[in-house]
């Protein structure tokens, strides 16, 4: 979009820019769309987020059921019935919560109900630690969700204005996650625009026609499948998540063609003409890679960055099309798949993608960040240098490197 025409759309469109946490960010996007119940269970890092909801609800700034529960599980499985019966619906959890959640994940997705849910990401027990990683967001990859990964406090905004598009959609149906990063970005504060809230509802209609419970037109939902039909049941949702690549594009089109934005379901960044990319996810890694690129350029190394900003479905031909040009790949991973070839498990990812094109590229597997162990810019510097190096001698290690682990 051309920049002139994008600042005339937000000059229109944004209501006021303050100061905001990724995780107020995440409930004034709530508050935007205009939601009809909310449940939730407090667990660090999430928590400032449904306490933020509670206080927009009880000044009635929000009209909306808040269902103070008992625990995660709880929380989604309210979100679940309320979503079943035609409510437009949100919840958010970490970690932990996440995993309490699990079975209902698959319940949510089973269903194919449209529910939105914001997780800032945080290391597992044990032992406990209530920092930042994405180790609880890679053990739902493969519960049915659509997966968005932001990388700042205005993407988790905007991000979730467009969950509710996609997950509402009638090609679509399926529950979707916004994530970022625990702590660097659900605690710290970043210049927000917010919209005029006309705009984000007329962006964000409500889907009248999707079959739910109401005792009117009785439906069943949700009850025992025999062997002839459960197979089939869930081959639908795989083919929705499938078939939802192209509305989430289409939807991102829309939304940066309305607010004025420029969002896609992965970020290029300085990969034109790149030897040595490094594939990232959310926000601290991201960030400091790209001041990386920038230190590598003016050194005459050709360095980029690919973000992943849509995790499931994976992002297949915008992956691949934009690393097949280079000499060497590395996917910082900041989440562990203990017991795998390779422990890094969006590495895995990229790796299967470029398999299934047809392109061999030599990709190397890194781990960092882990329970938000410290990424220095200097990190992923260094790591573009040792990319050179293996394109220049064509020796590179199988097996995955554990960037910033004491030895």
């Amino acid at each position: 979009m051309e920049i002139a025409k994008a600042l005339s759309i937000r000059e229109e469109i944004v209501k006021e820019r303050v100061g905001l946490t990724s995780n107020y960010a995440a409930a004034y996007a709530v508050k935007a769309v205009d939601v009809d119940v909310i449940a939730a269970y407090p667990i660090t890092p999430q928590t400032t987020i449904i306490e933020k909801l509670a206080e927009l609800v009880a000044n009635g700034e929000i009209d909306a059921e808040y269902i103070p529960v008992e625990s995660e599980h709880s929380a989604l499985s309210a979100v679940v019935g309320a979503a079943a019966a035609g409510a437009r619906v949100f919840t958010a959890t970490s970690a932990q919560g996440l995993e309490f959640m699990h079975e209902v994940l698959h319940i949510a997705s089973g269903l194919r109900l449209p529910i939105v849910m914001a997780v800032p990401g945080r290391a597992l027990s044990a032992p406990i630690s209530i920092h930042g990683d994405y180790q609880d967001i890679m053990n739902a990859r493969d519960s049915g969700w659509i997966m968005l990964i932001a990388s700042t406090a205005q993407e988790v905004y905007d991000s979730i204005i467009m969950a509710y598009r996609i997950a509402e959609d009638n090609r679509v149906l399926v529950p979707v996650m916004v994530s970022y990063d625990g702590f660097l970005m659900s605690h710290t504060t970043e210049p927000v625009e917010l919209y005029h809230e006309d705009y984000v509802r007329k962006f964000t209609p409500r889907n009248l026609n999707r079959l739910k419970l109401d005792p009117r037109k009785p439906i069943t939902i949700g009850v025992i499948a025999s062997p002839d039909w459960y197979y089939e049941i869930k081959y639908q949702v795989v083919n929705a998540l499938k078939e939802s690549r192209g509305v989430i594009k289409e939807i991102h089109g829309e939304f940066n063609k309305t607010f004025g934005t420029n969002y896609d379901i992965v970020e290029r960044y300085m990969l034109d003409d790149a030897d040595y990319v490094l594939i990232t996810y959310g926000g601290a890694s991201s960030g400091n890679a790209k001041e990386a690129v920038r230190r590598a350029r003016e050194r005459g190394l050709r360095a980029g960055v690919l973000r992943i900003r849509l995790f499931r479905p994976f992002p297949v031909d915008e992956v691949v099309s934009s690393i097949k040009d280079a000499k060497m790949v590395a996917v910082v991973d900041r989440a562990l798949s203990p017991g795998s070839t390779y422990e890094g498990p969006v590495f895995s990812d990229v790796v299967t993608a470029l398999y299934s094109k047809g392109i061999e590229k030599p990709v190397i597997s890194v781990v960092h960040g882990i329970s938000q162990r410290t990424m220095l810019a200097d990190d992923f510097y260094n790591l573009y240098k040792t990319l050179d190096e293996y394109a220049r001698t064509g020796e590179y290690p199988r097996k995955t490197i554990f960037l910033g682990l004491r030895g």
